[in-house]
């Protein structure tokens, strides 16, 4: 699994929902789409990433929407 575009992907998820008003929902939104539109191996890889390397690479709202995924 290649991490750099797992990251890239998850932070351009972010930015699209970075413009909503409301924090909390956004936050939610993020989650949503990561757990409904990424494969099972994807968002296990991600989770792999971060208890490796941090979650510095990942912008806010990814970091979290991370424990919603879990």
């Amino acid at each position: 699994m290649n991490y750099v575009n797992l990251i890239k992907m998850a932070n351009q998820i972010a930015a699209f929902f970075e413009a909503m008003p409301n924090r909390e929902q956004a936050v939610k939104d993020v989650a949503a789409h990561i757990q409904n539109n990424w494969e099972p191996r994807m968002r296990v890889a991600l989770f792999k990433y971060v208890s490796e390397q941090g979650d510095g690479e990942l912008s806010p709202l990814v970091r979290e929407a991370l424990p919603l995924l879990k």
